[in-house]
């Protein structure tokens, strides 16, 4: 399994990447977070935004085609994307993950 997250504006955007993003078929979950509080540079200069996290939870077949939808949809001209490997998934859940992909039609 891997963990991906993206953080967007605006709690409407989030909850409509995720929920795309599932009824596409290109993650097992979505979680939307926030409001956070964002400190970072850009355009060299110190920058401070409120955001919206999306962690998706996802299977490595799906992976190129979730971030390219991510980054098509994506407001920002640069859009956080980090997608790491899961060491260890319970059986039970990574059970689940599996079935979900292979099951579901929309």
């Amino acid at each position: 399994m891997l963990i991906a997250t993206t953080t967007l504006p605006t709690r409407l955007a989030a909850d409509q990447l995720a929920a795309a993003a599932i009824a596409q078929n290109l993650a097992v979950c979505a979680q939307v977070e926030g409001p956070l509080h964002s400190h970072y540079v850009w355009e060299g200069r110190p920058a401070v935004s409120e955001e919206w996290r999306v962690t998706f939870k996802l299977l490595a077949e799906t992976a190129t085609a979730l971030s390219a939808y991510v980054h098509g949809a994506h407001p920002y001209a640069t859009p956080q994307w980090l997608v790491v490997k899961v060491e260890q998934t319970g059986e039970k859940y990574l059970s689940w993950a599996q079935q979900t992909r292979n099951s579901v039609n929309f």
